[in-house]
């Protein structure tokens, strides 16, 4: 095989794929919702101290997410090649194994610093870098699954993170307030991660990933999604207004029912106008994330219970 000396095998990743392999872009769920636990808790940053709130949203964001992301585009690397050829690893821009030491190595580091939050973050740290590698890795390989590779996803984006942030501000287990609400936007949080599987349709189907829209195809996979993502939000209102906490309920409410107009637009070309709806539903989903945040944030605690 003669190698153009044009275009010589690189033998270290550029600076700019490296990043791009990280997709910074991810970052952004599980440090909102990190953010969502903070608030939740109902301590005040200044007791706690702004460092720690810092700090969680940075193992959170650039470095658990960022390190998953590079653990699945190295485990997906035969497929990028078929969706997205121009990605870091199949382009050859991040060579070798790179992707796979970069992933390891962040591992590592996120562990570290998870064991600089306490027993209850470097818990949910063990938890997130496991989550990140069985979601990717074989031979569990959950991303196979429409079901079992979303949730996944979900719980790691939105209700650990969330989970963590008010586990770490209060030095202990959140309250049933904190765990119902990120629970049920984990939950909620499914049907996007099925939207967000529309990209790579055609890879997964010719490399055997059974995600929903392979599965049940695009139209199906798509009310399937919204279906989960309203079911979600409409318990979350009935227990914000029992919670005594009815302008909140009314906020969330709004917000779903701006998600409910955008999903007519979505369902009239799932496959099409997925990423428009990652970009405006998922907007409005975060942000009755926040709000319902501020709603349990000065709940008292339940008798007899936290």
């Amino acid at each position: 095989m003669t190698v153009s000396l044009a275009n010589p095998p690189r033998h270290y990743p550029e600076p700019r794929a490296l990043l791009t392999l990280l997709k910074p872009i991810t970052w952004f769920p599980p440090m909102w919702a990190y953010l969502c636990g903070v608030v939740s808790s109902g301590v005040p940053v200044a007791e706690a101290g702004w460092g720690l709130v810092v700090f969680g949203v940075i193992l959170a964001g650039p470095m658990v997410c960022g390190m998953s992301q590079a653990a699945n585009d190295w485990c997906d690397r035969h497929v990028d090649a078929i969706n997205e050829p121009g990605r870091p690893i199949p382009s050859g821009r991040v060579p070798g194994r790179w992707g796979l030491w970069v992933a390891l190595a962040m591992s590592a580091l996120a562990l570290a610093m998870g064991w600089q939050l306490g027993p209850w973050g470097f818990g949910a740290t063990v938890v997130g870098v496991a989550a990140a590698w069985a979601y990717s890795a074989e031979p569990v390989r959950l991303k196979r699954s429409g079901w079992w590779g979303p949730g996944l996803v979900a719980f790691s984006y939105e209700g650990l993170p969330w989970f963590t942030g008010a586990a770490v501000m209060a030095a202990g287990a959140p309250s049933f307030y904190v765990v119902t609400l990120a629970a049920l936007y984990a939950f909620g949080a499914h049907g996007i991660m099925t939207l967000n599987d529309f990209k790579a349709l055609e890879g997964d189907r010719r490399t055997g990933v059974r995600s929903l829209p392979v599965v049940l195809g695009p139209e199906v996979a798509a009310r399937v999604a919204c279906t989960v993502m309203v079911l979600a939000q409409a318990l979350v209102i009935p227990l914000l207004a029992i919670w005594d906490r009815p302008w909140h309920a009314l906020a969330v409410a709004a917000l779903l029912a701006a998600q409910v107009a955008a999903m007519r637009v979505l369902l009239r070309d799932p496959k099409g106008r997925a990423p428009w709806y990652n970009g405006v539903g998922v907007t409005l989903y975060v942000a009755g994330m926040m709000v319902a945040a501020f709603a349990v944030r000065s709940l008292p605690p339940l008798a007899g219970g936290t």
